[in-house]
């Protein structure tokens, strides 16, 4: 596990983007903020993997898909795992100056449930997601983190490049057993 001043994705210690302000959304980040609800809240849609390029990677604690596809069957599958998630905290947050403005960051609670009629959830997870994004307004690069902390990568060392790896086979097995169909 890395250290909690550790640099997350957004290049700040956990501390530090959890205190970022709140902002509104520009008008062109709008759509992105909108699908992004949309795949945490397991209510994905057909147009909502419009929001990424053909290449983009997704990076979590659990796996690492790159190109759209690979990221739809993720989003897919976490459907499939939890039929209902809802999303009691959603912050788009103010960037620093050592953010790029074509980043987006946000910060979010999201609960998430095995019995969607259940009244009480069967896990809560916060995460903050760093959006980097194209000219085209359009997700290049999409990084989650629980609890604001960094998630581990071969840039790591060797055990970083072991997690890395697994990351990759989870994806790998994610994807050859999760429809490629939206859940109805």
């Amino acid at each position: 596990m890395a250290s909690t001043e550790a640099k997350n994705a957004a290049g700040l210690t956990p501390e530090e983007s959890r205190n970022l302000k709140e902002r509104s959304p520009e008008p062109h980040e709008q759509r992105i903020v909108q699908g992004i609800k949309e795949l945490y809240s397991c209510k994905p849609q057909e147009s909502t993997f419009d929001i990424y390029t053909k290449d983009a990677k997704f990076h979590d604690p659990v796996g690492i898909a790159n190109g759209v596809d690979s990221i739809r069957q993720q989003f897919i599958g976490l459907v499939q795992l939890f039929p209902r998630a809802e999303l009691p905290k959603f912050r788009v947050l103010e960037n620093p100056p050592s953010v790029p403005k074509s980043t987006i960051l946000i910060d979010q609670d999201v609960d998430y449930y095995r019995k969607p009629e259940s009244s009480s959830a069967t896990k809560r997870v916060n995460s903050l997601l760093t959006l980097e994004t194209n000219e085209q307004h359009k997700v290049v690069r999409h990084t989650e983190e629980w609890d604001h902390r960094k998630t581990s990568s071969s840039e790591d060392g060797f055990l970083g490049m072991l997690n890395e790896h697994r990351k990759k086979l989870t994806v790998n097995i994610t994807n050859m057993f999760t429809s490629k169909e939206i859940p109805k």
